[in-house]
């Protein structure tokens, strides 16, 4: 009589434990992105201790006592850390960063996995000039190169491959970003019109007021200039 309740408690035990598992594995599978997304963590002027304390994905070893330049292991995504001009990126193969004995002076990156179409490209710029926008940067240098935009004037501008579209935008004194939007002749799909984008971030370098004082010439090439 003790016996088949005891095997009925077993058996319902088990399928709990079961059903515990696939649950498990379920949401295991469905928020992976997510935990698994490689990330370069890092502020300007910081350490690379920082830097490979709070970032997911690997990064090359120290040179301490040079100026030198390391990578990440794998392709990962920048989350660049400040209280007020902070920002993040897709995936990068391409993303260098450029360190004076232990400290961070400049990044360099293409935010993305490959030569991107257009439609992508113009997309990944767009959302970084949001950001940017949001967290109160000012575009710089607009008479020349103004901000980039999803236009037909733009993407004709861009398919011809002959010039690049390049926004200029600064955090205060703080920070100075480039961004970089061109053409690119992929090989693996050479029918197709693709696209990369450059991202230089520092310390400001261009003092673009005392630039625009000093000559009202606008450029022989304008971009695309906003209506």
């Amino acid at each position: 009589m003790t016996l088949r309740p005891r095997l009925f408690g077993w058996r319902c035990g088990a399928y709990l434990l079961v059903l515990a598992v696939l649950t498990w594995v379920a949401i295991h599978q469905l928020t992976q992105p997510l935990w698994d997304e490689p990330e370069i963590v890092l502020e300007m002027g910081g350490t690379y201790e920082y830097l490979h304390r709070n970032s997911s994905a690997p990064f090359s070893p120290q040179i301490r006592g040079h100026i030198w330049s390391g990578i990440p292991m794998t392709d990962a995504r920048l989350r660049f850390v400040d209280p007020q001009f902070g920002f993040t990126t897709p995936a990068a193969r391409f993303f260098s960063v450029g360190f004076d004995d232990n400290v961070i002076y400049s990044i360099r990156m293409s935010p993305q996995i490959e030569p991107l179409l257009i439609d992508d490209a113009l997309k990944v710029v767009l959302d970084l000039q949001d950001q940017w926008r949001a967290k109160g940067w000012v575009a710089k240098g607009v008479r020349d190169d103004p901000t980039i935009a999803d236009t037909p004037e733009w993407r004709e501008w861009l398919r011809q491959g002959i010039l690049s579209g390049r926004s200029y935008w600064q955090a205060g004194d703080k920070y100075q970003a480039m961004l970089i939007l061109g053409r690119f002749e992929d090989y693996r799909n050479p029918t197709e019109e693709r696209y990369l984008i450059t991202l230089a971030l520092a310390k400001p370098w261009t003092p673009f007021e005392e630039i625009e004082e000093m000559y009202d010439e606008p450029s022989h090439f304008p971009a695309p200039q906003p209506k």
